[in-house]
């Protein structure tokens, strides 16, 4: 059965992919908003096929965009049955989009924003073979408290401006700070000036951050 998600995507400059980026949105966006970050990062990764699947439902909120779940508080059990129900929609994408390039599971790498964010690492987390990379902008770890049904430990990126003021900067500290103690490689950059987006040195930093990772070039703990 087909995933019942899509969105737009964009071919691999070089012709034929041999990574392949997934970009998950943000809430009442879509996947228009984030394959716009492809361009930026094509001239160093050439080789990169880059998807940006929408949501599964319109937005509650912004009808004209869409959202990985609905949202109206950051309270831990409607975010834990919020991400249970989008997680095997995006984790069943994943899967069809790696086959459809004839891809294995570790030339994957996940980049969210916002609740883009909290998806990707929570999907990213519990693959049943670590993707190349995470990146996540302006966005949190979810469910902190249930690290323990990690599976594999895939670096980490994540990008916060110190403007944000939907997601507070203090939520990449104890986000990065819950990873690290479940012994997970994260990285992390605040973008000075910056809000509840991205700004060019975080892009900068996480195409390098994408090209190490699939070069094999970050530690991973052992």
């Amino acid at each position: 059965m087909a995933s019942r998600l899509s969105g737009p995507r964009l071919a691999a400059k070089s012709g034929k992919a041999d990574r392949l980026i997934v970009l998950c949105h943000g809430y009442g966006a879509d996947g228009n908003d984030l394959i716009g970050l492809a361009p930026h990062w094509q001239p160093i990764l050439p080789a990169a096929a880059f998807v940006a699947p929408n949501g599964p439902e319109r937005c509650d909120m912004s009808p004209m965009g869409y959202q990985w779940f609905p949202i109206s508080r950051m309270d831990p059990e409607e975010l834990g049955k919020g991400i249970e129900s989008a997680a095997p929609l995006l984790e069943e994408f994943i899967d069809e989009e790696l086959e459809r390039h004839g891809l294995a599971p570790n030339q994957l790498a996940l980049v969210g924003f916002s609740q883009g964010t909290m998806l990707s690492l929570h999907v990213g987390l519990r693959r049943k073979i670590a993707p190349a990379a995470i990146v996540g902008f302006s966005g949190t770890l979810a469910l902190p408290e249930r690290l323990s049904e990690i599976t594999v430990r895939p670096p980490i990126l994540l990008i916060h401006g110190d403007r944000d003021d939907m997601i507070p900067p203090s939520m990449l500290f104890s986000s990065a700070s819950a990873l690290g103690a479940a012994e997970l490689t994260v990285q992390w950059h605040v973008s000075n000036g910056i809000g509840h987006s991205i700004g060019p040195d975080g892009l900068s930093i996480a195409g390098k951050f994408l090209l190490d990772a699939f070069q094999g070039r970050l530690t991973l703990p052992t």
